[in-house]
């Protein structure tokens, strides 16, 4: 038991992104100015702040869309920058997941193909995938419409499609931006819950940009942007 207890208090400690000075200017525009942040595997981190704050250029910086002008960024100890563009793609599919206000669902695949789909780009064997998919429907309480198409699914349901599809190679990081931004009260109820249960379950850090503060009550911290800064939890 106390083997256990160690293991897990290790695991606690580890860092899922470590973001240091790092700084992103357009133009004559400085809109990153010497960003410190550090989520720890399995912590929630809500990221608020006004428009032209900066939240969308950090999260594109995290996930290797845009690059830094300064600094650095680790994913699960991995350095994003000097990566080439083959090893750049290699740690976001394998290390990051992501759950967008618009869903971003292939329209032409069900629902159970769309979250395979994203199991076998990290290569995951056919056998695991099709246990690891369904296993991850039945958390996301959608067992019943596995094969139904992103367009026969309500809102709440599509968003839920793409929680599992955000876990399904457990990454270490999960970027949620405005993810209940289009739902109504309760499917944006249901849906931070599900992020809350599963980034705990799976040891997953979540860094979610909102602009309601109703959504922050699922995360352990709240940190507010402003001016390219971040200001104290």
């Amino acid at each position: 038991m106390m083997a256990f207890l160690n293991d897990h208090l290790k695991n606690k400690q580890k860092v899922a992104l470590h973001v240091s000075g790092a700084t992103k200017s357009f133009g004559k525009v400085d809109v990153l100015k010497g960003i410190d942040l550090k989520i720890l595997a399995g912590e929630r981190v809500a990221l608020m702040g006004p428009s032209g704050s900066g939240k969308s250029t950090l999260l594109n910086c995290v996930c290797g869309i845009e690059l830094l002008d300064g600094g650095t960024i680790h994913v699960g100890g991995q350095e994003l920058s000097g990566l080439k563009r083959g090893e750049l793609e290699k740690v976001r599919r394998e290390n990051m997941g992501y759950v967008f206000q618009s869903f971003h669902l292939l329209p032409t695949l069900n629902a159970f193909e769309n979250v395979e789909f994203a199991a076998q780009l990290v290569g995951m064997p056919k056998e695991q995938r099709i246990e690891k998919v369904t296993e991850l429907f039945e958390q996301v309480g959608l067992s019943h419409r596995m094969d139904h198409l992103p367009n026969a699914l309500s809102g709440g349901e599509r968003q839920r499609v793409a929680i599992a599809r955000a876990l399904v190679h457990q990454p270490r990081l999960v970027l949620a931006d405005e993810p209940t931004g289009s739902l109504d009260t309760e499917s944006g109820n249901q849906v931070l819950t599900l992020l809350k249960t599963l980034s705990a379950d799976l040891q997953v850090a979540l860094l979610l940009v909102t602009h309601d503060h109703d959504s922050t009550r699922i995360c352990d911290r709240v940190i507010t942007m402003k001016d390219g800064t971040l200001l104290a939890s």
